[in-house]
């Protein structure tokens, strides 16, 4: 089955029974293992048995065996335990599976072994997890990504667990020392580990508390490594990827680690003579660092303001403060909170050690622009929220290059203070928003969109604001552009290779026919947005985003349900539909509008070949009037939905019920219906160029497109229209309507001596004359609400809704494509690993298998797929 085939008839079976939708699975390392031939796994289990390790399942991989490295009285205390519960989990198991007494018999066995030395269990199961996961690698090159999450949150855990372990030693050993070794105490050897050089239990206590405190920064790092992600996240989240925004767990690191350092802070107190003065101090000095960096780290955005600021317009924004509740609990008067606008210049200087601040130079004036923290005891909150933030007026800076105004990047600085603890020490807190554009019209807006999803998807942590790459490789522009379309039209259904082959062609302006052509190829942000495609009036981006806004506006569920194939060109549409039977039709983007989509299908000429019409582009006005279901529905020569699917079968659920007879009042219904005419027969085709010639616009014959309202009503032919179309005016039942006349664009044999010119996009062709294009800034649509007849629309943005998971597709073998992560989990992937203290290239996974998740299947993965050898083109 061809490639298109396999896209529009997904949800079948080899019977052609609809399938029921599978709901996503979270993988765990141990359901790939299971996946992978035992053979390969033999060595392995030599000290476990591989029977044992069946019943232990994915609760081996969520306990710290990894962590828990060396063999002092922490590790050895946590090695008992686990070794306690591995019982306890293999014996429930061997019940639940109604294994004999030969396997009980065996799990004891097992215990009394490991009772002897703990540790060595530790050592067998980390040696066993390293061999899984090296098995995986090979087999499917990715690692599941929740297990990179769980296993970052069992290092903190294992880190927390093993200070408040420290803490309880330094205490024993600092009463011991003030107290003296009495009859009946615990000696003091039992209590520390006697360091090798003789050195006295002062030097010892001295020692072990510089080895909290540094375990303690350790703890913190991990922390404030989690907060970037968070951010990271949350950034991500303005291009369309899942975002779960609860601070809680971040709340609860931060405020595990301020309660260790007022422990430790008691500890250096308490200790008193038996620290040196020049140690203690080099103590104090290190907590109360961590105790500020903590501190100014827990400040946030909670709320974002909007990335595309419009001016005087009014909006939301929102801060918390994750310590709030442990320095303002008490206080009698709570700080205000203030937002200022700040450019780009001022956002790094602040981002520098020992920022200078914002300036004197004002930015842009915010009004309603302070509001107090607010503390909730039943939220367990601490946040400022800005109701009502309005940007009266905006100072633009000096641009580089040729900048302009919508490459603009500026941010809200929030910033507060109040003084901590009992000497008063003040602090300053800060947060920056993510960046934003502002404009002052509308018709900026898209421009001010593409800087934003550029800035959003590529650039780096800790970076300086707001510097971004200039390139960016092509897969991973994919990745973005897959993830903004299925979170702005709110569909599971993503983009496919092929889609990405057709996008790619288009922006490199390279008609190669190779996927491998472009894996490597990076993209840059002049061909995104800056630079004007070749023979059209408008970006990259531009047309993008207008087919995005159609497919939100009015054409969502034929997306869905997997009617459009969208992103493919004429000559793709000839080699598809030149062989099929008459009538057979596709629908497709058009490449020369924006926002509009057209049907190709299959006509006969006077000698009976076949031939290829695309019928006028449709735009969001034209299905507000009438929707695509019914205007397939209209035209008699639309048979069947390529390959073979009959158009009433595809579209019956889109069509709309039209009323027989006289309604309640005793009119008679009038209704608008589309037919296509011919004003000359259609002329024998010519003989086929190569689908390698780029496609040209250069005047393409018209039909005439009637529309008829009522029996009573002439049908009457329209001009055809620019894709630039004005506002309809309300459209009475009993008036006659104007509409998009029926368009052609035929697979044309272009002559030797065109095939080099570059006709102006708005010169008119000389057989008839056209409306010129204008080039146009932007894909902004009229600030009129259009919804389509058959669409439910919702107030609030696509962004917000969750985004679900959806089957695999593809065009090609699947196993050709090892699915890809969304950029979300790629880009977060290396960095979590770098917090474990591995490296993002090695073979733990710099890569992490895509798992079903809530954003669904990227499907992105572009090689080893040559279209020339495939025989579904």
């Amino acid at each position: 089955m061809g490639a298109w085939q396999c896209l529009l008839r997904e949800g079948e079976d080899s019977r052609g029974v609809a399938k029921m939708p599978s709901k996503p699975q979270v993988i765990s390392l141990w359901g790939l293992v299971s996946q992978i031939p035992p053979e390969k796994l033999q060595r392995l289990y030599v000290d476990f048995p591989h029977r044992l390790r069946h019943l232990l399942g994915d609760w081996l991989e969520n306990q710290p065996w990894e962590f828990l490295i060396g063999s002092d009285a922490f590790c050895c205390n946590m090695a008992s335990t686990l070794l306690s519960a591995m019982v306890q989990h293999l014996q429930t198991s061997a019940r639940k599976q109604g294994e004999g007494n030969a396997i009980l018999q065996h799990i004891s066995t097992l215990e009394s072994i490991y009772q002897r030395d703990p540790l060595k269990l530790v050592a067998t199961f980390r040696q066993i997890l390293q061999g899984e996961k090296k098995a995986v690698m090979e087999q499917f090159r990715h690692l599941p990504m929740p297990f990179h999450w769980r296993q970052e949150e069992l290092k903190f855990n294992t880190a927390l667990q093993r200070l408040q372990h420290r803490l309880g030693e330094t205490r024993l050993l600092r009463e011991a020392l003030q107290q003296g070794t009495e009859a009946g105490q615990v000696p003091l050897h039992n209590l520390i580990e006697t360091p090798a050089n003789g050195t006295g239990p002062s030097e010892a206590l001295a020692k072990l508390l510089q080895e909290t405190v540094g375990e303690l920064e350790a703890a913190q790092a991990l922390v404030l490594k989690r907060i970037q992600i968070w951010k990271r996240q949350q950034q991500l989240a303005g291009n369309g990827a899942p975002f779960d925004d609860s601070m809680t767990l971040l709340q609860e690191r931060c405020e595990s680690l301020v309660d260790i350092y007022f422990q430790l802070q008691q500890e250096v107190g308490a200790a008193g003579g038996e620290l040196e003065p020049k140690t203690r101090a080099v103590l104090i000095s290190r907590l109360d660092e961590v105790l500020r960096t903590l501190v100014i780290s827990s400040f946030l955005v909670e709320k974002q303001p909007p990335q595309v600021l419009k001016t005087q317009t009014k909006f939301q924004a929102g801060v918390r403060f994750l310590l709030g509740l442990r320095f303002l609990g008490s206080s009698a008067k709570l700080p205000l909170v203030r937002a200022d606008m700040v450019t780009e210049k001022q956002a790094r200087e602040l981002s520098m050690p020992q920022g200078s601040g914002t300036g004197a130079e004002s930015t842009g004036e915010i009004t309603n622009n302070t509001v107090p923290l607010e503390i909730s005891v039943s939220g367990n909150s601490c946040s400022a929220l800005f109701k009502n933030l309005l940007l009266k007026k905006i100072k633009r800076c000096e641009r580089k290059g040729t900048e302009s105004v919508t490459e603009e990047k500026c941010a809200v600085l929030f910033s507060t203070s109040f003084t901590l603890g009992p000497n008063k020490l003040p602090i300053q807190l800060q947060a920056l928003s993510l960046p934003l554009v502002v404009i002052v019209h509308g018709n900026q807006d898209n421009n001010a969109k593409a800087t934003i999803l550029w800035d959003n998807a590529f650039s780096e942590m800790d970076r300086v604001p707001f510097v971004v790459a200039e390139r960016v490789p092509w897969e991973k522009m994919c990745e973005t552009l897959n993830l903004k379309f299925m979170a702005e039209v709110g569909t599971n259904q993503g983009l496919l290779p092929e889609h990405f082959l057709f996008l790619a062609q288009k922006i490199f302006n390279d008609n190669s026919l190779n996927i491998e052509a472009f894996q490597h190829r990076s993209v840059s942000w002049s061909q995104f947005n800056k630079e004007i495609l070749l023979g059209r009036g408008f970006t990259f981006w531009q047309w993008f985003d207008g087919v995005l806004d159609l497919t939100k506006r009015c054409l969502k569920s034929y997306w869905s349900d997997q009617l459009i194939i969208g992103f493919i060109s004429k000559q793709y549409v000839t080699s598809l539909l030149l062989n099929e039977p008459d009538g057979t039709f596709l629908l497709r983007f058009s490449d020369s509008e924006i926002g509009g989509i057209t049907i190709a299908h299959v006509i006969r000429g006077q000698d009976g070949s076949p031939q290829i019409e695309n019928i006028q582009p449709f735009s969001a006005k034209d299905l507000s009037i009438r929707s695509l279901g019914d205007r397939i529905r209209d035209l008699v020569q639309l048979k069947n939905l390529y390959p073979k699917k009959p158009k009433d079968e595809a579209f019956r659920s889109h069509y709309k019920h039209e009323q027989i007879g006289k309604d309640g009042r005793g009119y008679v219904p009038a209704t608008i219906k589309m037919t296509v005419e011919r004003d000359q027969p259609l002329p024998t085709p010519e003989p086929q160029m190569s689908t390698m010639v780029p496609t040209y616009d250069i005047g393409m014959a018209p039909d005439s497109m009637a529309m008829h309202v009522g029996p009573d009503m002439a049908p009457q032919v329209y001009p055809s229209l620019s894709h630039s179309i004005p506002s309809y005016p309300a459209l009475p039942q009993e008036e006659s309507v104007t509409v998009l006349p029926a368009f052609q664009e035929p697979h044309l044999q272009i002559p030797s001596n065109l095939r080099n010119m570059n006709q102006p996009f708005d010169q008119p062709h000389p057989h008839r004359g056209l409306l010129p294009c204008q080039p146009q800034e932007h894909a902004m649509s009229s600030p009129e609400s259009l919804i389509c007849p058959d669409v439910t629309m919702r107030e609030e943005s696509c962004l917000s809704q969750p985004v679900g998971g959806f089957s695999q597709v593809s065009w090609v073998g699947e196993d050709m494509f090892p699915p890809l992560l969304p950029p979300t989990e790629q880009d977060l992937t290396k960095l979590i690993l770098e917090g474990q203290g591995e490296s993002g290239g090695g073979s733990s996974g710099a890569q992490p298998l895509l798992q079903p998740a809530s954003y669904g299947q990227s499907g992105i993965s572009m090689s080893h797929l040559d279209l020339r050898a495939n025989p579904s083109w």
